[in-house]
């Protein structure tokens, strides 16, 4: 049964709300998939902070229009689950990692800051580590000068310590 006016205006609005506060939106084709697999995908996309919902693709056009996403509408043709996340890799993310495990959703497209992305660039997308990860790497880089100079330091002590004792 189709939505009626009034749903299809709170459709939009949620849409538009999600969207407001967006980063990135990816998109894919979910043509075959069955209903458990994508019950585990809409679980993983709410561990990772991912909106995730299967939209009419006119309602999405209409909340994305005067949006920086608004390019994408020309993307949005077929039946589509929509991905759209605040963090700008995890909406990526989600719907690649899926498609690697099950051949029957399709990346089709994606938006970030402005540019639509076409199935590669959402790939590459989804490949760039997550800003945990970044942290984690930058306190490694910074911390291994100082953990290097405190060994040197200790050998010294210990040289020093040898030498008196000697």
């Amino acid at each position: 049964m189709g939505l009626n006016l009034d749903d299809k205006k709170a459709v939009v609005a949620e849409v538009s709300a999600q969207v407001a506060n967006a980063q990135t939106i990816a998109v894919a084709e979910y043509r075959g998939i069955a209903v458990g697999d994508l019950t585990v995908l809409r679980a993983k996309a709410r561990e990772a902070g991912v909106y995730l919902r299967v939209l009419k693709n006119t309602l999405v056009r209409r909340a994305i229009a005067d949006t920086p996403f608004a390019g994408l509408s020309d993307q949005l043709v077929g039946p589509l689950i929509y991905s759209v996340s605040e963090d700008p890799v995890a909406a990526a993310r989600v719907l690649n990692d899926f498609a690697k495990g099950n051949d029957k959703l399709v990346l089709k497209a994606g938006s970030y800051a402005g540019n639509v992305l076409d199935v590669e660039a959402v790939k590459a997308l989804a490949s760039i580590p997550s800003r945990d990860e970044l942290l984690a790497k930058l306190l490694g880089v910074m911390q291994a000068p100082v953990t290097g100079f405190a060994c040197t330091l200790a050998a010294l002590a210990k040289q020093r310590e040898e030498e008196a004792a000697a």
